[in-house]
């Protein structure tokens, strides 16, 4: 975290997109941002790190799940403030779109909990997933669009 006197910089993150037999992967965060909440696995990119690379990486830490990047799918930017209006974090997160290869979700890193989920699940707790992987769900799950 940057010192009280330090603006924030954009952070780079992937979360990753991936498909099986119509649902999608979801992890229940264990930190912020969204701790508590289903979402996509993902994580910081490192310094050097390919993006698809990284989304290789963090798939299987968080997951034990092996898959392979098949590129991004779409981009999108996590902003927080605090009640003042300062910059608590900003994270520049690329969702990549992944190709499951082995393995079945067993949630681990920062992961509560892994599971797969269609849309209607998705829908129905609505409440505890995070706004922008039930965007990217509604996107990848919607009618004429299960891959």
């Amino acid at each position: 975290m940057p010192s009280a006197t330090e603006t924030p910089r954009p952070t780079p993150a992937v979360s990753c997109a991936l498909l099986r037999e119509g649902r999608l992967l979801m992890v229940r965060r264990r930190n912020p941002p969204n701790a508590g909440r289903l979402a996509l696995p993902g994580g910081r990119v490192e310094a050097g790190e390919p993006l698809a690379a990284a989304a290789e990486r963090e798939l299987l830490e968080e997951t034990g799940v092996q898959g392979s990047s098949l590129g991004p799918f779409t981009a999108i930017d996590v902003i927080d403030r605090d009640e003042a209006g300062r910059l608590r974090f900003h994270y520049v997160l690329v969702v990549m779109e992944m190709r499951w290869s082995s393995g079945e979700p067993v949630a681990a890193d920062d992961a509560l909990d892994a599971c797969w989920m269609d849309l209607a699940a998705l829908e129905s707790a609505r409440e505890e997933v995070c706004s922008t992987a039930l965007a990217v769900a509604c996107r990848l799950l919607g009618a004429g669009n299960q891959r």
